[in-house]
C-alpha cells in the first residue's frame, strides 16, 4: 500500500516539474554572432587600410573622430566606440605618435633661472611634478605653472621649470577673453601670498 501511494506521488510531481532545456539558446544563433565579428565595421588587421578610419595625420575636426560604431550583435572595441580626445589618442598610437607627449620630464640636470626646464603646455595652467635631481632623489613635489608666472621653482631642491604655451592664440576660454563677466582671479581680486623672494629678489618669483 505505501509503496502504491509513493508511485502516484512521484508520478503527480513529475508531471507538475517544468522541464527546462540545457541550452537555453540554439548553437544557429552563437554561429551567427561568431559570424558578425567578420562584418566590414570590424577594426583592420595591422597594416590595413579601413575606409571607416581616417589615418592620424588627416584629422581636421571633431567630426572626424567620430567612430564607426559596431556591427549589431557584438560587443564594441576602443576604436569601435572611442570619441574626441580619447579616439586622436588612439589613432596616434597606432601611428607612433603619443600626442599628449607622456614622456618623463628632464632629471639628468636642474633647472635654473638662465635655463629652466621646459614643460610644454595646451592649457593656461601645467601641473610639474618635481622628483629632484637625479630622478627620485626627493618626494613628489607638485608645482602650478600659468601663462601668467610661467617660471616656478622646487622649494625642495630649487630646480626651475618654465610653462611653454603651445596652445591656440585665440582661444574664447583663455584667462584674457572672459568678456565683461570674467572669471579670472583679476576679477576677483585675487592676490598671491608674499614670500621671501618677493622681499629679497622678485624676479625669483
Amino acid at each position: 500500500m505505501s509503496s502504491l501511494f509513493l508511485r502516484r506521488s512521484a508520478l503527480a510531481v513529475s508531471r507538475r516539474a517544468i522541464v527546462r532545456p540545457a541550452i537555453a539558446r540554439p548553437f544557429s544563433s552563437s554561429i551567427a554572432r561568431f559570424d558578425a565579428n567578420s562584418d566590414k565595421h570590424a577594426a583592420p588587421k595591422p597594416g590595413q587600410e579601413s575606409k571607416y578610419m581616417k589615418p592620424f595625420e588627416e584629422i581636421e575636426s571633431e567630426n572626424d573622430l567620430m567612430p564607426p560604431g559596431a556591427a549589431p550583435g557584438t560587443v564594441p572595441t576602443d576604436l569601435e566606440q572611442a570619441t574626441g580626445l580619447e579616439r586622436l589618442e588612439i589613432l596616434g598610437k597606432m601611428q607612433g605618435v603619443d600626442i599628449f607627449d607622456m614622456r618623463p620630464l628632464d632629471a639628468s640636470r636642474k633647472g635654473t633661472l638662465d635655463n629652466p626646464i621646459t614643460v610644454k603646455s595646451f592649457g593656461d595652467e601645467q601641473y610639474v611634478g618635481c622628483t629632484g635631481c637625479p630622478a627620485d632623489s626627493h618626494v613628489v613635489i607638485w608645482l602650478t605653472c600659468s601663462r601668467e608666472r610661467p617660471i616656478e621653482r622646487c622649494p625642495e631642491c630649487g630646480s626651475v621649470y618654465k610653462m611653454e604655451y603651445v596652445g591656440p592664440q585665440e582661444d574664447p576660454h583663455a584667462h584674457d577673453a572672459h568678456g565683461e563677466h570674467g572669471h579670472d582671479d583679476h576679477h576677483h581680486g585675487y592676490e598671491e601670498p608674499k614670500t621671501m623672494a618677493d622681499f629679497i629678489k622678485p624676479e625669483y618669483r
